[in-house]
């Protein structure tokens, strides 16, 4: 009995993060502005980047929930919470599931009742005030490569879609997968579409964004910094690991996978040869003259 108890579980946590895949490529579709590449468009390669400790110091969620409270949307108590995940997760460098799920699905119950358009603009003023300055070069750097490629650049990440679309915007990435919050009438209810971005939900997102971009898995590159996100970087032909804690550097050691350390100055200096995009570039060039498929 408890056998199918536990396979109904999983079957039904397979389903949400589907549907919180599903969601996340639908939101992110719609909410993308790609610039003009600065090469000739490739277009059926991309990369895709983590946030959390991958492109940005920490987790976003926290200075989310920074900005939040000081615009009074909860108070220093409900804080106290955010900080001590920060203060784990900053010193471990590891992301517990259980604690994901409970910040940032109280970080949605804050903004129940809000308007979309009140959150959007809010999260503008919060990534200038306390995230701007919090983004890795080397990996912003690795993102330009990309995009310098003719390539398509898209955040992958827990945090609510709304911000991640602005990070990317800031970052002049080509958009964001992240948390799609449950909204009526453009007032968000502080309930997710099906589950967080996270872990399995992350790789059916890339998957999903992938059928509708007509882009091809195999010459697509991802980076994280976490053991959770190995759906993801087993979904494309090329991963790598940024900051990886324990668990991912094993597995990327074992696989073979690039690994790159932005903590210390070792391996942060200098961006080399384009490595990571490998032959896939060049195949990219008999897409000159071409322009993005447009919406």
């Amino acid at each position: 009995m408890s056998a199918w108890r536990g396979r109904d579980k999983s079957q039904e946590l397979e389903r949400l993060a589907t549907l919180a895949g599903e969601a996340s490529a639908e939101a992110a579709h719609a909410l993308s502005e790609p610039p003009a590449p600065p090469a000739p468009p490739d277009l059926t390669a991309a990369a895709f980047f983590d946030v959390d400790n991958t492109m940005m110091m920490g987790a976003s969620i926290f200075y989310f929930a920074r900005g939040l409270a000081a615009r009074k949307f909860f108070t220093s108590s409900d804080l106290a919470g955010f900080v001590w995940g920060q203060i784990k997760f900053r010193l471990g460098g590891r992301e517990n599931k259980e604690d994901i799920k409970t910040h940032r699905e109280r970080a949605l119950s804050f903004v129940a009742g809000r308007t979309v358009a009140e959150l959007t603009s809010i999260s503008e003023e919060i990534y200038d005030e306390l995230m701007a300055d919090k983004i890795w070069s080397g990996t912003r750097a690795l993102a330009q490569m990309h995009l310098d490629a003719g390539q398509r650049v898209w955040l992958v990440t827990a945090t609510p879609i709304e911000l991640a679309a602005i990070i990317s915007r800031r970052l002049g990435l080509t958009g964001a997968l992240g948390t799609v919050a449950e909204t009526r009438d453009g007032v968000y209810t502080g309930r997710l579409v099906g589950d967080l971005l996270h872990g399995r939900a992350k790789a059916h997102a890339v998957r999903a964004l992938a059928s509708r971009e007509g882009l091809n898995l195999k010459r697509c590159t991802a980076y994280s910094d976490s053991a959770n996100d190995i759906p993801m970087l087993s979904a494309v032909g090329t991963a790598v690991a940024v900051n990886p804690d324990g668990g991912l550097r094993d597995v990327a050691r074992a696989r073979g996978w690039e690994i790159r350390d932005f903590r210390t100055g070792r391996k942060a200096a200098k961006i080399g040869v384009p490595s990571v995009l490998g032959a896939g570039a060049l195949a990219g060039a008999v897409a000159a003259g071409m322009a993005y498929r447009r919406r």
